[in-house]
């Protein structure tokens, strides 16, 4: 069974997810991003905002083979590729229509939006019901200064 941590309450989704995708590219970690086409072009866009040293090599689930294989990241609207040799699974929301067997690691980003939190609540009981190991992380305290 996969492990899946729900990271709750990101007050800045694509910001967060950008800095979780960095910290696993830095770690040689080859990471399957999924979720609305909205959400996976701002996420995209803000990659491209990293300055040039943090800059996390990635493509969507539909380039190239040769660019598929060099990415360490790659962002997915339903319907992926199942030929894909991932790591980890970054849920942004929406459907979610794949093996998560495929994963070590499936990691729920999750903002502040009632409706968004209604089905992540839905998704963390269907995963329980999965057999899934399950924990949660308060994303709106990572970045925040504490004097």
């Amino acid at each position: 069974m996969s492990q899946v941590a729900f990271h709750l309450d990101a007050p800045d989704k694509a910001g967060y997810t950008c800095r979780l995708l960095r910290k696993a590219a830095g770690l040689g970690t080859k990471v399957l991003v999924t979720g609305e086409r909205i959400e996976l072009d701002q996420l995209d866009s803000t990659l491209w905002c990293f300055a040039p040293r943090e800059f996390v090599p990635h493509c969507r689930s539909d380039a190239p083979a040769e660019v598929l294989q060099r990415s360490a990241v790659i962002l997915a609207s339903p319907g992926l590729p199942q030929a894909l040799d991932m790591t980890v699974l970054v849920h942004l929301g929406g459907p979610l229509a794949i093996d998560l067997e495929r994963f070590e690691k499936v990691i729920e980003v999750v903002g502040q939006g009632e409706q968004e939190r209604a089905e992540a609540r839905v998704r963390w009981k269907q995963y329980a019901m999965q057999g899934h190991e399950l924990t949660h992380h308060d994303a709106s305290q990572i970045g925040r200064r504490h004097d």
